[in-house]
């Protein structure tokens, strides 16, 4: 193993492998050094010249990029000497004639005081030729769709004879890494451009390639998606494999299949919520404005896309109307059942909008409110008096006018049709069987009843067992069902395995 360098920066002393940068020896230390073309990802290769430090000797001084210049022997590096500012003061001077609508930098200008530039300002820009998105194009993606062209005045970024690029495999590379926003993946190629949506945020923001599914996986890890990852699409980038510290990944490895014998088996794959997509008249995936229950959740959590937020585009709704019952006791869905949750999380989320948005006005359209569990009936007067309004009546269509929503309804009560206008809508989406139900149930030779759900053995005597011994049901899979409920027949299916193990081990013995 080779020895360590001393190198002292700004006063401060660090030891450090050989061949690393200054700019390395500076962030273990907590220094701030300025840069505008690096990117550890790609080989540093100091064109901006923004990380320019002075390196100092007995009666003699160098400037130097830091981001490219190796530590080979004990030295002293200056980072903020008057020679460096002056260089950088320069350079944001240049930079900024450049782009002087670029947010990066204005916050350069404002921390280095350069106020008005010397230099005549060019034509409003955003790209400042950094190269990242060229490099990474090249280097990561190995597609090269992008290159510089021209020279002096002239040079920029584009595509070869500055036509839609056959290359571009539209991954965002070049997007992503553009520190002022300057390169559109649009306008490289027509190519159909495929965001990522987080599924556990219902699609309001968007993920990486690498993620974790949801806060409370199991486990509690990243994966990689394998239809979008670079490497397992053109064997391209591997830029997480060196990055990652414990070196965890390992693109080798392959799904596996395991046959475990058991002694019971507890049935619980849970729901699927209606696609308010079946229900066109309300506009959803239509209009952005007309979302989910649970939609709304996310953004009404304050781990959500908006921390909490109650925003669409940007925007806080103050008109919101809720509608019942969409996808339940509905023939035409074929969802004839009600799904018991929508009243009280319609009430909950109402009383969420009314708390987080002061002023609002929140009307919620329903059929019947079914408050039926302890403490509901009480929860939903609470709601009401909070000066949240709730007509009778199940909507026909939403539409637009202008730039609003209206809600179209009779109002059973007052025998007349009403018309509410909105800039937020949000469908009580009801519970469904999984798509896979009818797998499963063959799979483990189980009935499931008129509704789709997975049929118990008694409503009342046997509520978690099923006609066959040792598989028990919990949760939604056998009917839709509050969280308390859930708990209840889980535990319930847990005391049925415990009971169902005793007698097996008992034979055993």
């Amino acid at each position: 193993m080779s020895e360590r360098v001393k190198i002292t920066i700004d006063g401060k002393e660090a030891w450090v492998e050989p061949e690393t940068t200054i700019l390395e020896a500076a962030r273990t230390l907590g220094i701030d050094v300025p840069t505008l073309c690096h990117n550890p990802a790609l080989e540093p290769y100091g064109a901006c010249r923004m990380c320019t430090v002075e390196i100092v000797g007995k009666g003699w001084s160098q400037l130097v990029t830091s981001c490219n210049y190796p530590i080979r022997r004990e030295m002293e590096v200056l980072t903020a000497s008057d020679r460096v500012v002056r260089g950088r003061r320069m350079l944001v001077e240049l930079l900024l004639a450049r782009c002087p609508d670029a947010p990066l930098f204005q916050e350069m200008a404002a921390r280095y005081g350069v106020g008005r530039p010397r230099f005549e300002t060019q034509q409003a820009d955003l790209c400042y030729l950094c190269g990242l998105c060229v490099r990474v194009c090249h280097e990561r993606v190995g597609a090269k769709a992008i290159s510089f062209v021209g020279r002096g005045v002239e040079r920029e970024v584009a595509t070869p004879f500055f036509k839609i690029s056959e290359a571009c495999i539209a991954c965002g590379a070049c997007e992503f890494i553009c520190p002022t926003g300057a390169i559109k993946v649009s306008d490289i190629t027509d190519k159909p451009i495929r965001p990522l949506p987080l599924e556990f945020d219902m699609g309001l923001r968007g993920r990486g390639n690498i993620y974790i599914p949801f806060p409370q996986a199991v486990p509690n890890v990243p994966v990689i998606d394998r239809a979008h990852c670079l490497y397992f699409q053109a064997g391209t980038c591997r830029t997480c494999e060196e990055f990652c510290p414990p070196h965890a990944i390992d693109y080798s490895q392959e799904d596996e299949f395991l046959d475990v014998d058991v002694g019971a088996v507890v049935v619980a794959t849970g729901f699927d919520p209606f696609d308010a997509r079946d229900k066109p008249e309300f506009g959803y995936g239509r209009y952005r404005t007309v979302i989910s229950g649970l939609e709304f959740e996310r953004l009404a959590s304050a781990s959500g896309p908006t921390q909490g937020k109650i925003k669409i585009d940007g925007k806080v709704p103050q008109d919101i109307v809720f509608v019942h019952c969409v996808g339940s006791r509905d023939k035409q869905q074929g969802g004839e059942y009600c799904s018991r949750i929508c009243c009280m999380y319609t009430a909950k989320q109402a009383h969420l909008a009314h708390d987080k948005i002061p002023g609002s006005n929140i009307t919620v359209f329903y059929m019947d409110v079914r408050a039926f569990g302890k403490g509901f009936e009480e929860f939903y007067d609470r709601v009401r008096a909070e000066g949240i309004t709730y007509r009778r009546g199940n909507p026909s269509e939403i539409y637009r006018r202008g730039d609003r929503l209206v809600v179209r309804a009779e109002d059973t009560l007052l025998g007349r049709t009403v018309e509410v206008e909105a800039d937020l809508v949000v469908l009580a989406t009801g519970v469904q069987p999984r798509a896979d139900a009818a797998e499963v149930a063959s799979m483990l030779s189980l009935e499931r009843g008129e509704d789709g759900f997975f049929q118990e053995l008694h409503p009342e005597l046997r509520p978690v067992d099923t006609k066959r011994r040792g598989i028990f049901l919990a949760g939604t899979v056998q009917s839709p069902k509050d969280i308390p409920d859930t708990v209840a027949q889980a535990k319930a299916a847990a005391a049925g395995v415990i009971v169902e193990l005793s007698k097996l081990r008992r034979k055993a013995e």
